[in-house]
């Protein structure tokens, strides 16, 4: 669609936004017609921002104030019509005391409530008055522009500002668009995040994860005795968000060549690091000094095979099989409905190739064709599930939603390091996270099991 097709369209709706406006100041608009007008009203607002947005991308992120002077004000219609969502504002607020006076008899009227109404009128007026405004795409480009031209020191600091990036004591604030792709990254890559539970909180606080289980009594008889107190197992676990830093090193040759997309490479290096980190944290949490406890390789619980499985001999596909068998059957049956596998890919690929005793393959495909099942269950893989020995089989089987992640938010941030390589020629860029990620579970109830090919139970 050109630029003057979505100019005629956005007269249109303009015009007709204009319309239902005069309708409902003179209370033509009936009681009975309140929802029909709200439900169009409400579709005109959304053709209304689409064509700003569409408006926005054709002109390079001025589409709204060239696209209104381009085809509205040459003709004078609409170019009132949007004077008139403006004065229309000013007038409601000039004229509140004389509408404040009569409201009682124009609800008697019309019988529309006055705040419904108004509440119609202010979506018509805001939607009307798109000149000056930006759509959220090109507002976004503009942030993400800002953010990378500043880290690289195309931009001084109250420029960066000036466009909305927050920038102080040597650091920036990571924009919450930016910061949300590299979280949706993490979350394609970690498959703890994809899997645990999520919860967002301002600062750094504890976030409490409770667990609990309690015994009822019953009694067939009428009671004689007190009733015996129920013992209760109560656990309280908190989140404590660690720091989280990953450094990143640039080229200052790379840097200067004026046609790289600069954004690009930072988002993407920046991403890398900080989620291998991330990961590892959460999988295993080994970091010497900077120890996990609550990691899943630590408190997944250890399952070992009761008849020792030997993946190179002949035969082992049965034994394996066998083993799986009773890992499915360990959690309770409230965490088995829930329950998934996570794997590494030495445990794909030795799956690929076994059959059950039917002679049929073990993985089956997922009824909505993304993926496989494992013995009724979903499974994915990863290499952060690996062990001190990668070409060893791990699979992990319970409820992941038991592993809890707690983000900061607005603690992301980015730190420009330049004296420090200026010997190699290169820029370091440091980027900064606040969080936590552990597996809680009630000692009555463990969602999740462990279990590595070949381990045996130590004596």
């Amino acid at each position: 669609m050109n630029k003057k097709q979505l100019l005629a369209m956005q007269k249109r709706n303009k015009a007709r936004l204009t319309e239902l406006r005069g309708r409902l100041e003179k209370n033509e608009v009936r009681a009975e017609d309140l929802e029909t007008v709200q439900t169009e009203v409400q579709e005109l607002a959304d053709e209304a921002q689409a064509i700003a947005d569409a408006l926005a991308n054709m002109d390079g992120g001025d589409g709204e104030d060239s696209g209104t002077g381009d085809g509205e004000d040459r003709d004078g219609t609409d170019g009132e019509g949007e004077g008139s969502g403006d004065e229309g504002a000013t007038d409601s607020g000039e004229d509140d005391e004389e509408r404040g006076q009569g409201e009682g008899e124009e609800e008697q009227r019309s019988g529309i409530p006055t705040e419904q109404r108004d509440g119609i009128m202010k979506k018509i007026g805001a939607s009307l008055s798109t000149r000056g405004h930006k759509s959220t795409k090109t507002k976004e480009k503009e942030l993400r522009s800002a953010f990378a031209n500043f880290v690289v020191g195309k931009i001084t600091e109250s420029e960066a500002r000036s466009l909305g990036v927050e920038v102080g004591n040597g650091s920036v604030t990571i924009p919450e668009v930016i910061a949300s792709e590299i979280i949706t990254y993490a979350q394609e890559e970690n498959l703890l995040r994809k899997y645990g539970s999520r919860h967002k909180t301002k600062g750094d606080v504890k976030y409490p994860v409770l667990v609990k289980k309690a015994d009822a009594n019953v009694n067939k008889t009428e009671r004689t005795t007190d009733i015996p107190e129920t013992d209760i197992e109560f656990d309280e676990i908190l989140l404590d968000p660690a720091e989280f830093d990953a450094l990143a090193t640039v080229t200052k040759k790379l840097l200067k060549m004026s046609g790289a997309p600069i954004e690009q490479i930072v988002i993407e290096e920046l991403k890398k690091a900080y989620v291998r980190k991330e990961t590892s944290y959460m999988f295993k949490g080994d970091d010497v000094g900077n120890e996990n406890p609550g990691a899943l390789a630590k408190k997944a619980v250890a399952y070992y095979e009761s008849t020792p499985v030997d993946i190179a001999a002949a035969g082992y596909s049965q034994k394996l099989y066998s083993q799986l068998v009773k890992l499915k059957g360990q959690p309770v049956t409230e965490v088995l409905k829930k329950s998934m596998w996570i794997v590494n890919r030495a445990a794909l690929t030795i799956l690929e190739d076994m059959t059950d005793t039917t002679g049929r393959p073990l993985l089956h495909q997922a009824a909505d064709g993304v993926g496989y099942k494992l013995l009724g269950h979903k499974i994915d893989f990863t290499d952060a599930a690996d062990g001190a020995d990668p070409t060893k089989p791990v699979f992990y089987f319970g409820d992941f939603k038991a592993f809890h992640i707690q983000d900061v938010i607005g603690a992301m941030e980015l730190q420009k390091l330049v004296e420090k390589f200026s010997g190699t020629n290169k820029v370091g860029f440091q980027i900064y996270n606040i969080l936590d990620g552990q597996l809680v579970y009630s000692p009555f109830e463990p969602a999740v099991y462990r279990y590595e090919v070949g381990t045996v139970e130590p004596v």
